[in-house]
């Protein structure tokens, strides 16, 4: 039953201070839940009839027992009337330090009205229907009076009992409200810290190709540079529609890295060499946004441009024990003796920072030397599948 108590008394106990935005609908789902409400004490009405008639049956008595069973039954009716009011109380009137005279009087006046009203709508059902049998029952008054005094600590007791756990439960709801808001808040955060990062790779992207055009324009290669301004438009048209998304398919992110690697070619011309090995069972999965475009253009930056003949550049990708590895190499100039000392450009630094927002201790990035010559970066994530587009 405790399960039960707990979710009807969330639900018509709930602060609406929680959350500032709450809506009409909020408010209306906060109205008490009658009919669980009344389950809850229909339920100790059952327990404390049977409870009568069996005593009263052990010791030798004969009553009417029927009628008696459910008369103790239906007593417990004011109780089902007055238990949203009081909860309506507790909210309007906490009983939380600082406690006003006006809360103690309020609570003391309500749980007194409780009482009387019980008392008076038993009495008369014992008026009424007599089930104890008696040939003359007492007066209504003085049976009232009975009911009252002798039930005083009980109703004491049940309606301290409907605060304290309304309490309670109400406190363990500001605690999941609290922490739900924080999860949801960092998980703000974590976002507005990867759209920075994205919005750091497109200014840095986009002055290195304006350069590159700029360099065309000094060469006296002017279609050269008006095919690359246009190649640039159609990527930051692409790039735009997709501001939003910070995750994207594997082959979503070929086509970006490639698109690139189209407006290098104008600049490198047959100095760029270009060879793609991403198996098609990996087209869906899932990778951060604009992850390889920083890792091609820092092979091309630090690796092709070096070298007047140019050079080549290789796209791979692999999946192992539920990782997905990504790896750009360029067999340009290895690495210097000290370079881990030195510090990162901005690209790798931004493929690091976004790994590390997105996945945590889960990924890893990493730069070395091939003893065939050249250098190649690898960035490991963990292996999820995107659902094709029109598919849940």
């Amino acid at each position: 039953m405790l399960p039960a108590i707990r979710c009807i008394f969330l639900n018509s106990a709930t602060d609406k201070d929680y959350d500032s935005h709450m809506s009409i609908e909020d408010i209306r789902a906060d109205s008490p839940r009658w009919i669980g409400i009344a389950s809850i004490w229909f339920g100790f009405g059952l327990i404390d009839g049977l409870e009568t008639v069996f005593v009263m049956r052990s010791e030798g008595m004969h009553h009417a027992w029927l009628i008696l069973f459910a008369v103790v039954v239906f007593s417990w009716l004011p109780w089902i009337v007055a238990t949203p009011l009081i909860l309506r109380l507790s909210r309007k009137f906490p009983l939380v330090k600082p406690i006003s005279i006006l809360t103690w009087i309020v609570h003391v006046f309500a749980c007194a009205a409780t009482g009387i009203v019980s008392s008076a709508w038993t009495s008369c059902l014992y008026f009424r229907f007599n089930p104890y049998l008696e040939s003359t029952p007492p007066p209504y008054l003085l049976l009232w009076f009975a009911k009252f005094y002798n039930g005083l600590l009980s109703y004491v007791v049940l309606y301290a009992g409907i605060l304290m756990l309304n309490y309670v439960l109400d406190s363990r709801a500001r605690v999941a409200f609290r922490e739900a808001e924080s999860a949801r808040l960092s998980e703000q955060l974590v976002i507005a810290q990867l759209h920075a990062l994205r919005q750091q790779i497109e200014p840095h992207f986009l002055f290195n190709t304006l350069n590159s055009v700029a360099g065309l324009v000094r060469e006296g290669r002017n279609d050269s540079a008006v095919s690359m301004l246009a190649e640039l438009s159609d990527l930051l048209r692409r790039m735009l529609n997709d501001s939003t998304r910070q995750q994207v398919a594997l082959q979503e992110e070929m086509a970006y890295a490639q698109k690139y690697l189209d407006i290098q070619k104008v600049r490198f011309m047959d100095r760029l060499q270009v060879d793609v090995d991403v198996p098609g069972e990996l087209n869906l999965a899932q990778v951060p946004s604009l992850i390889l475009q920083p890792m091609v253009e820092n092979a091309i930056k630090h690796g092709i441009a070096k070298h007047a003949r140019g050079g080549a550049i290789r796209i791979a990708a692999s999946r192992s024990n539920g990782m997905l590895t990504l790896s750009v190499f360029n067999d340009g100039p290895s690495l210097p003796v000290n370079w881990e000392t030195t510090r990162p450009g901005i690209g790798i630094s931004n493929v690091r920072a976004r790994l590390q927002t997105l996945y945590g201790d889960d990924c890893d990035i990493r730069l070395r030397n091939r003893d065939a010559g050249g250098v190649v970066v690898s960035v490991s994530l963990p292996f999820t599948v995107l659902p094709p587009a029109g598919k849940a």
